[in-house]
């Protein structure tokens, strides 16, 4: 076998962590679940194991460095001088075993026992609680790394009122820079999380993607403000409109309907209009559509409102909403 130095790449000098980092390092990237299409994986695996059960283990890499046992863990025999019974150097037993009869008689055995295997003994390397740490309990127990699944990420997709009231798509830039098309459906609220099942980062020894958990954010609307499932509209009138009463255009998110102004009512008056909010989706009623009415004032005023207004109203109209047409 080859010198388990040179198996780990490391000098004989090297520190412990030193020693222990290399070994981390050989057995990630050589580790056979990642490399399954090379048949001699295995064989470099096997290789730095028993490399790092020698120099890995502080008794076995002093016995190793003393000449005391080779790169295969084996004692190296000079001869039987001085053996005898009892704990010999290195940390192994050693002793005569007598096959039957008296001392000198019948067959005899020379018994060695270093590390973990010793009588009774439960000391020694074992490279597997390291693999706890490399890739985790599980592949300690099952031999080897488990498939782990991929972290989740988070991104945010910017959509239209419109989009958000009726269902639409909208488009979100995930953390690794690539673009996706998110559908989005109808009557979702503001700040909603859509989940993207595997689009998150990859997982590793095969395990399945992590998910993208998208939060959905409404635009700015130019005349309508979110307010949960409720919209809020600021509409400009008349004086005399407020005046009088009258029957006025109001957008909604499905077109423009005529909303009924009392008469005498006083700018900031807010009306509902049921159902005009975000449209019902699971779960969740429809919203509603809270109007606040805005009186526009003219230039001049006078002081019989009434008749002034009816005057004016006939001799200078004019429409304060024209720009929201």
């Amino acid at each position: 076998m080859r010198d388990p130095y040179d198996v780990l790449g490391v000098p004989k000098t090297a520190s412990a962590a030193e020693i222990k980092k290399a070994y981390r390092q050989l057995a990630k990237k050589l580790h056979p679940d990642r490399n399954k299409d090379d048949a001699k994986a295995k064989e470099r695996f096997a290789e730095i194991n028993s490399a790092y059960e020698i120099v890995g283990d502080e008794t076995k890499k002093a016995q190793f460095d003393r000449g005391e046992i080779g790169a295969d863990g084996k004692p190296r025999y000079a001869g039987f001088e001085g053996f005898g019974a009892g704990a010999g150097p290195g940390g192994f037993t050693r002793g005569w075993r007598t096959g039957g009869g008296a001392p000198g008689g019948g067959e005899q055995h020379f018994e060695y026992h270093f590390g973990s295997e010793a009588p009774g003994g439960r000391g020694g390397f074992d490279p597997s609680d390291l693999f706890a740490d490399l890739f985790g309990a599980s592949g300690r127990r099952r031999g080897g790394p488990q498939p782990t699944r991929g972290d989740d990420v988070v991104a945010t997709a910017t959509a239209p009122l419109a989009t958000v009231a009726h269902g639409g798509s909208a488009r979100v830039i995930l953390p690794s820079g690539r673009t996706l098309e998110v559908k989005i459906p109808a009557g979702i609220e503001d700040g909603q999380q859509i989940r993207l099942r595997g689009q998150g980062q990859p997982g590793s020894m095969g395990g399945e993607p992590g998910d993208a958990i998208v939060t959905v954010k409404v635009a700015p609307h130019p005349y309508f403000k979110l307010d949960g499932r409720d919209l809020r509209l600021e509409l400009p009138v008349t004086v005399y409109e407020a005046a009088l009463g009258a029957r006025v255009e109001t957008p909604t998110l499905d077109g423009k309907v005529e909303l009924s102004i009392p008469p005498h009512s006083n700018s900031g008056r807010v009306l509902r209009l049921r159902g005009k909010g975000l449209p019902a989706s699971e779960g969740k009623i429809a919203g509603d559509l809270y109007v606040s009415l805005k009186i526009m004032l003219p230039e001049t005023s006078s002081g019989d409102l009434d008749a002034r207004m009816r005057e004016w109203r006939d001799a200078h109209p004019y429409d304060p909403r024209a720009k929201m047409a």
